[in-house]
């Protein structure tokens, strides 16, 4: 049976964090609430306000530590899985149909206004799809790209869109130099490997239906649009078919983004023209609520940290890399490594600041000994293990991420070069490496007496509340 949205939904169940929600709720004006406040669990909606007949899930996972269930493994194991599976690409398979294909809908017989499609911040522009992965492909070669886009409901067939600078945009941008349209689809629901690999970096033409099949180690069954020459897969729950207009720019924002901030990338911006919507009998919405340390964040920060992993455990040949975590705001990366060298933690660092994200302006390493999902741990190893004189190091002049909001924008979204300046910094929050033995010795840390034997929980009264809530426990080291 292929892995689906619906087989998650049962997964995220079994483990006892799924709650569903059976009064009725607004998506316009409640559920952006709900989901900001569900962080521990994710939400199904079963009765939807001005919707009949919808439900929708959301937070799912809506957090780091519920992340691993997706890939059967314990947290920490997490990233090295991730990279493991993605080290060889998978397969596709053109199938005749699908569930997805169990409605259809062309022309003036579509209205995207009657989906539950939720608002999520205060001052958004109006309710978005923040789910939606957008397939375009390379019309020189018919390479496939498939990629994370906010797209501002705007009628019965229109949505805004946001393009950033990367491959879908190089795409757009090869259709319109010539005056065409851009021919797409929109998957919106689908399990969360397929927006794992959505999120994922790599080179430009790499088909991401190919990463989702590695992660899912199944092969990914597609079947053909109605309206455009795409592809699409055929267990998703919705695909939206358009056309991104050439030499078209409306306003579009504000958008509560991933840095939970609302100025970045509002303007000018591409709109799609909407000509079919197929899904199933019975499609279940995917709504994705965005800022920091919530769902949106969290499927970008799974992929960047492991190609940020491939990357820096090959510096110098190799690297001792344990582990590596994207950390909230995701524009900062925490490297857990063993040193073996002085100097090997910044050359380690060096190589995460200038990979194929755009993202990370601050890295941080940190020994083994420190826990990197417990951001306590991470601020405990700088502010005990540096030395602000010789281990914090700024490099100004570089590109930044166009839509972090701390440093000066050069250029505007929806035209080319746009950008921000600004600089980067590296924290060798690391002991002293291992050719130093005596003095990495010093920075042993503390341990209890019988802390490898004592456990508190077979000293509590019977009936006593869990040490962990649910989320964690699934997830536990």
């Amino acid at each position: 049976m292929a892995k689906d949205m619906r087989l998650w939904i049962n997964q995220l169940e079994e483990a006892g964090v799924l709650a569903r929600i059976e009064k009725p709720v607004d998506p316009r004006t409640q559920m952006g609430a709900l989901l900001w406040q569900a962080r521990d669990r994710a939400l199904f909606f079963e009765s939807l306000t001005g919707f009949p007949g919808w439900r929708c899930l959301g937070q799912a996972p809506g957090d780091i530590q519920m992340a691993p269930l997706a890939f059967g493994c314990r947290r920490n194991e997490m990233i090295p899985e991730y990279v493991r599976r993605v080290d060889k690409l998978g397969t596709t398979r053109l199938v005749k149909t699908g569930p997805v294909k169990d409605k259809v809908m062309i022309g003036d017989q579509v209205d995207i206004t009657k989906m539950p499609i939720h608002q999520a911040g205060v001052r958004d522009g109006g309710p978005y799809i923040a789910s939606g992965m957008m397939i375009g492909k390379n019309p020189d070669t018919g390479a496939r790209n498939m990629s994370f886009h906010r797209l501002q409901m705007k009628g019965p067939r229109k949505t805004g869109v946001l393009f950033y600078p990367r491959h879908n945009w190089l795409n757009f941008q090869k259709y319109e130099s010539n005056g065409k349209s851009m021919p797409v689809a929109i998957v919106i629901g689908h399990h969360p490997m397929y927006y794992f690999a959505a999120s994922t970096t790599t080179d430009y033409g790499v088909d991401e239906l190919e990463i989702a099949s590695a992660l899912l180690q199944e092969e990914v069954e597609l079947v053909k649009c109605e309206t455009v020459d795409i592809e699409v897969p055929a267990h998703a729950e919705i695909i939206i078919e358009g056309e991104v207009l050439p030499e078209v720019r409306e306003e579009e924002g504000p958008f509560s983004e991933f840095q939970d901030y609302y100025l970045a990338a509002a303007g000018k911006n591409p709109v799609l023209h909407v000509t079919a919507v197929t899904m199933r009998g019975d499609a279940i919405f995917k709504n994705v609520q965005n800022g920091t340390e919530v769902e949106g964040c969290v499927y970008h920060k799974v992929p960047m940290s492991g190609q940020i992993f491939r990357r820096v455990r090959t510096v110098g040949g190799f690297a001792d890399i344990k582990n590596v975590l994207v950390l909230p705001g995701i524009f900062s990366v925490v490297i857990q490594m063993n040193p073996r060298y002085y100097g090997e933690a910044r050359n380690v660092l060096m190589a995460a600041l200038s990979g194929e994200y755009q993202h990370p302006k601050i890295a941080i390493a940190v020994d083994e000994d420190v826990d990197i999902f417990n951001y306590a741990e991470v601020m405990y190893a700088i502010s005990t293990r540096v030395n602000p004189e010789t281990d914090i190091v700024t490099i100004p002049g570089t590109k930044i991420h166009a839509m972090d909001p701390s440093c000066p924008e050069i250029g505007k979204p929806g035209a080319p070069g746009w950008h921000r300046l600004g600089g980067k910094l590296m924290i060798d929050a690391t002991k002293p490496p291992e050719c130093d033995p005596a003095r990495r010795f010093e920075f042993e840390r503390l341990r209890p007496m019988g802390g490898d034997k004592v456990r508190l929980e077979d000293f509590l009264p019977e009936g006593s509340p869990p040490l962990r809530p649910p989320a964690i426990a699934i997830a536990k080291l």
